[in-house]
């Protein structure tokens, strides 16, 4: 190793070092400094930069750090959580509209990229954006061009783009639930952040700096691991990643009495720790990550559910052959059970009643996360492990107050 290689790593790490204790990051896994270490590198630029990640990983740090070490550090910045937003008025708030242009249109307002103008804008969940608004999108990133809603008039903004997700956007391309041509302009410079599993020698360190807030918070002792514990902590699967971690170190200072925390005690905050490996064997219709335990069960759930439609149709299919003569046929119920079909109509029935268990399920979940957040949405979605957009179709679905 060269001497001039040597100081350049050490100014590396001194750099990262105070990077960290700025913006108050825990952690020295690789997969994390060399995002930090892009960030920092693009931050000069006025280049845009799509950061992707599973949920709960600490995506939104990244963009103030970007925006923060950047010749716009004295402008704006404004963090657009495009998933909480419904589809019918996301135009409205990126862009702006005149007075008169739809109902309750008052007056006339301004969006979110004539307010960051000469400043940064972070559009987080970028993939719940309608295609409609990607159009509009790509217009900016291309010419800095937009257009209120109601409006005719052409307007100019000078923003720097940072978007997150945690979809893989290339399937969401596939898919056509994402434009190819936005996915490259935001693409521009990507930063991929590691989940909390591929960290493993930083879930202690954030585990204590977690437990050290929570006991300055709530004024007790810090709680602590025993050896047998620490290793239940680090081979984990940590499907929410840093957010559980936090929430699950949250509930042990302050439920338990006893400050040193063993490994039964510290299982039972733990779901599915037995089979923690479950996330990576999932068969899955799309190649993105599972952010939490409840994003698995609605995952099942929705594919059962179609299953069991499909199955439905078959069986009206299989009653109508019935009716001209098609002896009985056996086929095979979802769960590997099969059935012999005496009547089409009692299995009809028996399949629409298992539908309706778990769309029944399915809105029981929603209402008990909603009591658990005290009926705040966002919090009820992050805790569903989906969009707040998805769960307000839900709630109109389901006719959920």
């Amino acid at each position: 190793m060269s001497i001039a290689y040597f100081l350049y790593l050490c100014r590396l790490i001194m750099d990262l070092a105070g990077l960290k204790q700025r913006f108050d990051i825990i952690g020295h896994a690789p997969g994390l400094d060399r995002a930090l270490d892009i960030a920092r590198q693009v931050a000069p630029t006025d280049l845009s930069v799509l950061i992707t990640g599973e949920s709960g990983v600490g995506k939104e740090v990244f963009p103030q750090i970007i925006h923060h070490f950047s010749s716009r550090k004295h402008g704006p910045y404004i963090a657009v959580n495009c998933g909480a937003i419904p589809e019918g008025t996301i135009d409205s708030e990126l862009f702006g509209h005149e007075k008169g242009s739809f109902t309750g249109a008052h007056d006339t307002r301004k969006g979110y990229f004539e307010v960051a103008n000469g400043g940064t804008i972070f559009l987080d969940e970028v993939a719940e954006l309608p295609l409609s608004t990607q159009v509009r999108l790509l217009r900016v990133l291309e010419s800095g061009e937009f257009i209120k809603v109601g409006s005719s008039k052409v307007q100019k903004t000078n923003v720097r783009i940072i978007a997150a997700t945690n979809v893989n956007v290339m399937q969401a391309v596939q898919n056509g639930r994402f434009r190819e041509d936005l996915y490259y302009r935001l693409n521009t410079v990507p930063i991929s952040i590691p989940p909390l599993r591929e960290r493993k020698e930083d879930i202690h360190l954030l585990f204590r700096k977690f437990a050290a807030d929570f006991a300055e918070r709530y004024h007790m002792p810090v709680i602590s691991l025993t050896p047998e514990a620490r290793r239940v902590l680090e081979t984990y699967y940590w499907p929410g990643n840093i957010r559980q971690l936090k929430n699950v170190t949250e509930q042990l200072s302050v439920i338990e009495k006893e400050r040193l925390i063993n490994a039964e005690t510290l299982q039972t905050y733990l779901p599915h720790y037995n089979s923690s490996s479950l996330p990576a064997v999932l068969p899955v219709k799309e190649q993105q990550s599972v952010s939490s335990e409840r994003e698995i069960l609605y995952n099942v759930l929705f594919d059962l559910r179609n299953d069991m439609n499909a199955l439905k149709q078959v069986v009206h299919e299989l009653s109508q052959e019935r009716v001209a003569g098609t002896a009985a046929v056996n086929i095979v119920h979802p769960g590997n059970v099969s059935r012999s079909l005496d009547t089409g109509i009692t299995d009809t029935e028996e399949i629409q009643e298992e539908n309706l268990s778990i769309e029944e399920h399915e809105k029981q979940l929603i209402k008990a996360a909603l009591a658990k957040n005290n009926g705040n949405r966002k919090l009820a979605s992050e805790e569903l492990g989906i969009s707040a957009r998805t769960l307000y179709r839900k709630l109109k679905d389901y006719d959920i107050e």
